[in-house]
């Protein structure tokens, strides 16, 4: 018997869905469509149940609530950037380096999918790949779901007159259809634990399918 625990998101009973997966433990899912979905309104104003301010006012309270609202705006256009890239979830991923000096290693995990023409499930998962430019590291994996291949990237950016390299690890996972394309990115600052990370998105590319494998509740069709 496996001592797995899983927490479903209730997203996972949605009629619509048609991707499934698990992250392992030290990922915190961001409310990502909420955060779109959610209107800049007064609370009194019709709605209220999506607005910015009664969400704020929520957790902290009205006589702090304009403070977490700003801190909010630039998480919402974030969070309205990525859904319209095609992104349905993120998560925060919080690990402790138990290898070096115990401090917390952050990562940020994305799904998404993007739309592309025909082609068997193979040559769909090697061309996203080869169009990923500068990679240090191509794999192909072999998934209970299908054919799917993993791609390493390092970019580096200019962050306050320091130079900050970023790692980018990216699934590419084709629909049983094969018209659209499931991608899992993982992306953190800490490059020195590149292989770990591998191992993370690998992990976490195996636990994706496209049927549901969910036991069906009383009631469901």
């Amino acid at each position: 018997m496996s001592s797995d625990t899983f927490v479903i998101d209730p997203s996972a009973r949605m009629p619509d869905a048609d991707v499934w997966f698990a992250l392992p433990a030290g990922f915190v899912p961001i409310p990502l469509m909420e955060l779109v979905a959610a209107e800049e309104v007064p609370t009194s104003a019709e709605g209220q149940g999506h607005s910015l301010e009664a969400f704020a006012e929520m957790l902290i309270g009205p006589e702090n609530s304009r403070q977490l609202l700003e801190l909010l705006a630039p998480v919402r256009r974030l969070a309205q950037v990525l859904a319209y890239s095609g992104v349905i979830h993120c998560s925060v991923g919080m690990h402790r380096d138990d290898e070096g000096d115990g401090s917390l290693l952050l990562s940020l995990f994305t799904l998404g999918w993007q739309e592309t023409s025909w082609a068997p499930r193979g040559v769909l998962a090697a061309r996203a790949a080869a169009g990923m430019a500068d990679a240090s590291h191509v794999e192909s994996l072999d998934l209970p779901c299908g054919p799917a291949t993993l791609v390493e990237i390092r970019t580096s950016h200019q962050v306050a007159d320091m130079s900050q390299e970023l790692l980018q690890g990216v699934v590419y996972v084709p629909f049983p259809d094969a018209r659209k394309l499931a991608i899992l990115t993982l992306s953190t600052i800490a490059v020195h634990r590149s292989g770990h990370y591998r191992d993370l998105l690998r992990e976490t590319a195996r636990m994706v399918t496209f049927d549901n494998p969910l036991p069906m509740e009383h009631g469901e069709a």
